[in-house]
This record gives structure tokens, C-alpha cells and sequence, in this order.
């Protein structure tokens, strides 16, 4: 499923870096309570949930739904702050048909070698009128996220990744259609002088595909520009929200 190994290193620098906390994450909460209207009893996938951040928050903010974890990787299942974490994957998900009401996919598109396989096997596991969360980075969609300003040879492996038009096209081959496609804000990280100390080359996908030398003179730029910049680093991604027929 991933177009890296997770393996020890990176479940455990993702686990140090990539969880937002909920101040940082805040509009994400509520971008997820517009779309999805998580009542009690409610049962949503995390698919690919990695070392559980959204799975947990997920329950924390929406008490009494139901929040079923499915992640390939064993180092990230070990790692993960959500127990239990199932085992499986995009084209096989351990729930029985038409079994859940949502599904989430958070910056793990890209890791799909087959989009029309992973929208067959949702369409299998969600019922109708289901909706998909996809939160992610597309092609073509760097200039919102501060990574790649500071590490431009990354926008290559970035436009190697599916464009919402591919994801959009894959879903409705299987009776989806878009809902919503919108860029929410986060707060990455507290000024760019944290994000410099914190950066964990292991814990980005976009940054283990370049060359060691690109990687150097990337955070060389990094930082420098921590030594002047304040205040808060202030990302965004895109949430691409499809409906099952």
C-alpha cells in the first residue's frame, strides 16, 4: 500500500511529529462536523490510521461514534495512540459489506497503486450514501504547505502523486460522486524555528524520495529563514469529500 516501507524509523518519527494536537487541528474538527454529522452510533473507517492520531481525536471529539482503525503496517499498529488498529489495507478492508457509515483517508492517496481497486472495496464496506474524507496533498497543490518552500525539488515527487481530478475520476467509475473539494488551514507547528528543530526527514514521503544532497541544502534553507520568520507555521491541505451512491 505505501510507496515507502513503515517501518520502525518512520512509525516512530511519525508518531513525534505528525500528530496536531486539537488547538492545531481545530479546523479540521470542524470542517469534519459539517460534512459528516457524526451522531451517536455513527461507524467511520480510519483508513491507513498509521500511529492513530485522527482515530483518537475522532472519538474525542465526536463521543459515542464508532471508530473502526485498519493500518498495513505492524510497526505503525505497534506505535499507535488508538487501540485496537486492525490489520488490512485499501483494497482489503477487514469490516463485512455495507457495514460503515464513513470513511477516512488521511495523506495516504498517494500510497494507492490501484485508486479503482481502493473505490471498489469502499464501495463494498460503506453504505449508501456513505461519505469519503480524503485529506491529502495533490499534484499541483504545493503552494499552500510551507514544506515546499523550503524544499522545492520535493514539488517533483509531490506531482508524482494522484490529482484530485484522478481521485475524483476513480471514485465515480464506482458510483461516487464529490461532494465538497476545499483546502483546510492548520497549525503545523508553533514558529519555523520549531519546525526546523523538529523535522524528522523520516516522518515526510515527499522528503525520503529526494537526494540526500537535496534534503541538506533544504533544511539548510529552512534553517536559516527559522532565524528571522516568527510566528506560527500555518499549512494547508485539501479535503476532497465524495458521497457513495
Amino acid at each position: 500500500m505505501a510507496r515507502i516501507a513503515y517501518d520502525r524509523t518512520e512509525a516512530g518519527a511519525f508518531a513525534s511529529t505528525r500528530h496536531l494536537g486539537d488547538q492545531e487541528a481545530d479546523e479540521w474538527r470542524a470542517a469534519v462536523a459539517r460534512h459528516l454529522d457524526p451522531r451517536p452510533g455513527l461507524r467511520l473507517v480510519d483508513l491507513g490510521s498509521g500511529t492513530g492520531s485522527w482515530a483518537k481525536a475522532f472519538s474525542s471529539w465526536f463521543p459515542g461514534i464508532e471508530v473502526t482503525a485498519v493500518e498495513p503496517s505492524a510497526a505503525m499498529r505497534e506505535r499507535s495512540v488508538y487501540q485496537p488498529v486492525l490489520a488490512g489495507d485499501d483494497t482489503d478492508i477487514p469490516l463485512t459489506d455495507a457495514s460503515a457509515d464513513a470513511a477516512w483517508i488521511s495523506t495516504v492517496i498517494h500510497h494507492v497503486p490501484d485508486l479503482n481497486a481502493t473505490a471498489r472495496e469502499l464501495r463494498r464496506v460503506l453504505r449508501p450514501g456513505a461519505l469519503v474524507l480524503i485529506r491529502s496533498a495533490f499534484a499541483g497543490r504545493h503552494e499552500a504547505i510551507t514544506l515546499f518552500r523550503y524544499f522545492p525539488e520535493a514539488i517533483r515527487v509531490l506531482d508524482t502523486y494522484p490529482s484530485v481530478a484522478q481521485v475524483e475520476a476513480a471514485f465515480a467509475g464506482e458510483g461516487f460522486s464529490t461532494v465538497s473539494r476545499e483546502q483546510i488551514p492548520q497549525i503545523t507547528a508553533a514558529s519555523l524555528h520549531e519546525a526546523a528543530r523538529t523535522l524528522r526527514r523520516a516522518a515526510h514521503t515527499p522528503l525520503q524520495l529526494i537526494t540526500d544532497e537535496e534534503y541538506d541544502n533544504g533544511v539548510h534553507r529552512l534553517r536559516q529563514a527559522a532565524l528571522t520568520e516568527t510566528g506560527p507555521v500555518i499549512d494547508a491541505l485539501d479535503l476532497l469529500v465524495l458521497r457513495r451512491a
